[in-house]
């Protein structure tokens, strides 16, 4: 068994190095899977050089198509709506969840109460905001994928207060503005204050910016992997995205696959959010997805939840 076990292994192994198509794109889904973690990046570094590795995980990137317009969102009458819809999603290697909200007013940035220090669960936040819905957020210093989601990067603010900002000029930001549009750009302090962003994170790439996809050729470069996403449609809901992934029944998604969801139920603007075994969603009263880490949910620093 063990011998039969190890011809396959190098029989596979053998077909990343084959130069025809379908075996060069299972080599860009190796090696872009294995880079976009924290913990098995070996599984391409052992196998390919340096140079090999960045010609891959540049082919197929997200186009940056700049800032999104908050202009071209038109509100429809959404202030008393309180109305949330949770959609299956079920496509050939992966599942996941959708959840629709009608009132993006409802939609925050929470925080950990223990910013800098250790981070905290969906459930937990969910129980300290009164939150119906939650979903992880931004990008947080993850040493070797073991840290312990207290330490944010980027940009944090929460309720109009800026809980965190790194020593740089340019943010790139996901957020909330005063008038509920989702707001994705490259802004610096100044220009985020001036635009009222009352909600934001940190996170890329961007995956439809205005109505335009971010991606029209390969796969996104990030490989297969548990998502988490945000959007808004053109008339104002907010849709959030969460795809299970490492796991029988759903091995993942890339990132034109979110993208593709995500532009099949109208969403005008999209960014990808942290992913992997951070990915959860929180929606009224447990997990109803199923976090690819053995232990369970993940601490992080920053949720977006539905109040």
């Amino acid at each position: 068994m063990l011998s039969l076990l190890l011809i396959f292994s190098l029989c596979f192994l053998g077909f990343l190095f084959v130069p025809f198509q379908p075996f060069e794109k299972l080599r860009e889904l190796w090696v872009t899977s294995a880079m976009t973690t924290m913990s098995h990046q070996y599984l391409a570094t052992y196998l390919f050089s340096e140079a090999e590795i960045r010609k891959i995980m540049d082919n197929d990137k997200a186009t940056d198509l700049g800032n999104s317009d908050p202009s071209n969102i038109k509100m429809r009458g959404t202030s008393q709506n309180t109305g949330t819809e949770l959609i299956d999603i079920s496509q050939k290697g992966f599942k996941g969840y959708l959840l629709k909200i009608e009132n993006p007013g409802r939609v925050k940035v929470a925080a950990t109460r223990y910013l800098g220090k250790i981070g905290e669960k969906a459930e937990d936040i969910a129980k300290e905001n009164g939150a119906s819905a939650v979903i992880n957020g931004g990008v947080f210093d993850d040493p070797q994928g073991i840290g312990n989601g207290g330490q944010p990067l980027g940009i944090l603010i929460s309720d109009g207060h800026i809980l965190y900002k790194d020593p740089i000029d340019t943010f790139d930001i996901i957020g909330l503005n005063k008038d509920n549009v989702l707001v994705l750009g490259h802004y610096t302090l100044d220009q985020i204050k001036q635009m009222g962003i009352r909600d934001a994170v940190t996170f890329s790439p961007f995956l439809v910016v205005d109505g335009k996809p971010a991606i029209t050729h390969g796969d996104g470069g990030w490989g297969i992997a548990p998502r988490t996403a945000i959007g808004q449609t053109r008339d104002g809901s907010i849709l959030m995205l969460v795809i299970d992934g490492r796991q029988i029944g759903s091995l993942g998604a890339t990132l034109k696959d979110v993208q593709d969801v995500m532009l099949e139920y109208g969403a005008y603007n999209v960014a990808n959010l942290d992913g992997g075994a951070s990915s959860v969603l929180y929606y009224n009263g447990k997990i109803v997805n199923h976090p690819s880490s053995q232990y369970g949910e993940r601490y992080a620093p920053s949720f977006f939840i539905v109040k």
